[in-house]
């Protein structure tokens, strides 16, 4: 099983403090372990103010205006909604750039056949560029949730170095 590395967290600190950048998270399935990683940091208050915790589709809608529309047509597990809860996290926060993750950690899948350990993620940068990945995790639901926790950090840093 793999944990969230503090590694991770501490570089993409180091980086969001360098650019003066400040990032906003908004979680489903990972349940606020990107957000406990950032926390866990160094220097957080630099680089890191806001994490949303939205695991209901009511939550979604409320507190990142996710619209029921893209809930109803693409459910909570899918591009559309991880885009709108990236621009929900950062408009809601005024960061300049949210990480937001949503999908079916495990042990079970999606009502609609979506099988368990599938995880979408997007990234709004500061310039508003939006980045898309979705992936399936094989482990049980702790090492699902521990792995898109790396992957999303990890993926930020990468979007963070290509965009200069």
């Amino acid at each position: 099983m793999t944990t969230p590395s503090l590694s991770i967290a501490n570089e993409l600190g180091r980086l969001l403090t360098e650019k003066k950048l400040q990032l906003a998270t908004a979680e489903s399935c990972t349940g606020g372990m990107i957000a406990s990683s950032l926390c866990a940091a160094e220097n957080t208050p630099a680089f890191y103010g806001s994490g949303f915790v939205t695991f209901t589709d009511e939550a979604k809608m409320i507190m990142l205006g996710v619209s029921r529309e893209t809930l109803t047509a693409h459910t909570a597990v899918s591009e559309q909604a991880v885009i709108e809860m990236a621009a929900g996290a950062v408009r809601q926060s005024q960061a300049h750039i949210g990480i937001a993750v949503s999908g079916y950690a495990g042990p079970d899948g999606g009502e609609d056949g979506t099988p368990a350990g599938t995880i979408w993620f997007a990234w709004q940068l500061a310039d508003n560029s939006v980045h898309t990945r979705v992936k399936q995790f094989t482990g049980d639901s702790e090492a699902n949730i521990k792995e898109a926790t790396n992957y999303a950090l990890g993926r930020l840093i990468r979007l963070l170095a290509e965009s200069d």
